[in-house]
């Protein structure tokens, strides 16, 4: 049986955001700049990549080398309309013997300016590349999710979005996107391995009807969806970028 990290917290600072809608990001600080003269920025998880995965449709070779081999789980984040479009599709395969499996294909909003290869803080852009999925959390309690899951009031979303929609409920149910962050932390750690100029707070995220800061946003349902299915076992992984990138 898959054992599964709960917490429940209160935070007494607040949630500091490059993305999803959220506030300012925080300020880069000496221990920030130093880890980023040390780190050498990569849109991709460190293992070789695996020919089964060349049975995604929209990846090119390029894109399909950086999937670690031992993913069996792919969210597959496409913005089929081009590199400045907050508008894109999200479809889950599961790998199953030697093929890959797609699930339903979700609408989507990525960042309101569209897709970045260099990502930074306050662009309004969504990093594209191949990020691990590890943890999840939320403002509400767990529902079933395989990943470990932080609940806390951290995850409250008020204000308004760039169309004027509510964000309320943005943050109910959340997964961490592993870019420029601490694996095995809540999503609401703050550690920018890259420094705090490079952006952080990158999600996926309940959908709040118009373009994010720079996370991924699908439906509510779509969220509980993926919380129930991702598993840690299996290393779940997100492709995201426009479509011509991710056919490189």
């Amino acid at each position: 049986m898959i054992q599964r990290r709960t917490a429940v917290a209160l935070l007494a600072s607040p949630l500091l955001l490059s993305g999803c809608g959220g506030g300012a990001e925080a300020a880069p600080s000496r221990s920030d700049d130093d880890r980023a003269a040390r780190t050498t920025a990569t849109p991709t998880p460190e293992s070789s990549s695996s020919p089964q995965a060349q049975g995604i449709p929209g990846l090119g070779p390029r894109t399909t080398a950086a999937i670690p081999e031992r993913a069996e789980q792919v969210v597959v984040v496409a913005g089929g309309r081009g590199k400045d479009s907050p508008l894109s599709t999200v479809v889950l395969y599961e790998r199953d013997d030697d093929t890959w499996q797609p699930g339903a294909s979700w609408p989507a909003h990525n960042g309101r300016d569209g897709w970045s290869e260099h990502h930074l803080a306050g662009d309004l852009r969504s990093p594209v590349g191949v990020y691990g999925l590890t943890d999840a959390g939320g403002l509400l309690t767990d529902p079933g999710s395989r990943l470990p899951y932080h609940q806390s009031y951290g995850f409250r979303s008020p204000g308004t979005g760039f169309e004027g929609e509510s964000l309320e409920g943005s943050f109910d149910y959340v997964v961490a996107i592993n870019y420029n962050r601490q694996p095995g932390t809540s999503p609401l750690d703050w550690t920018r391995p890259m420094g705090a100029k490079r952006g952080g707070g990158v999600w996926l995220h309940v959908d709040h009807g118009g373009p994010t800061h720079a996370c991924v946003s699908v439906a509510k349902a779509h969220m509980k969806e993926l919380l129930r299915t991702l598993d840690p076992d299996r290393h779940p992984v997100v492709v995201m970028g426009y479509a011509d990138w991710l056919a490189q």
